[in-house]
């Protein structure tokens, strides 16, 4: 099993979570994060005032999926987040060592 972490644009969560519901990929966790890259943030004007926004509004998608999927879940998000200017944000594949669905006690590739 893998965890699949993506930080992606707010505005591409609807088309990552259709994509990845194709590939029957049936849990997402979806948390509103902040951060930079090579964005570097922007300035904004606020009652006359400019002032530097540096934190960037994204969103962490994480999905646990099997290792069979692995491939097809980053080629999909990677094509459903693309707009292709800078800051699409990264995607991060890591090993999870175990899984457990608390209701009925499966684990494994069976709890996902």
């Amino acid at each position: 099993m893998k965890l699949i972490i993506a930080i992606i644009k707010p505005f591409k969560l609807d088309e990552v979570r259709i994509a990845l519901s194709t590939l029957g990929i049936q849990g997402l966790t979806v948390t509103e994060v902040k951060g930079f890259g090579r964005q570097k943030g922007h300035t904004e004007l606020y009652r006359g005032a400019e002032y530097a926004v540096d934190f960037l509004p994204k969103l962490r998608v994480e999905a646990a999926v099997t290792d069979d999927l692995v491939d097809q879940c980053i080629d999909t998000i990677e094509q459903a987040a693309r707009t292709g200017k800078i800051g699409d944000g990264k995607i991060f594949v890591a090993h999870l060592e175990q899984a457990v669905r608390i209701r009925t006690g499966e684990t494994g590739d069976m709890a996902l």
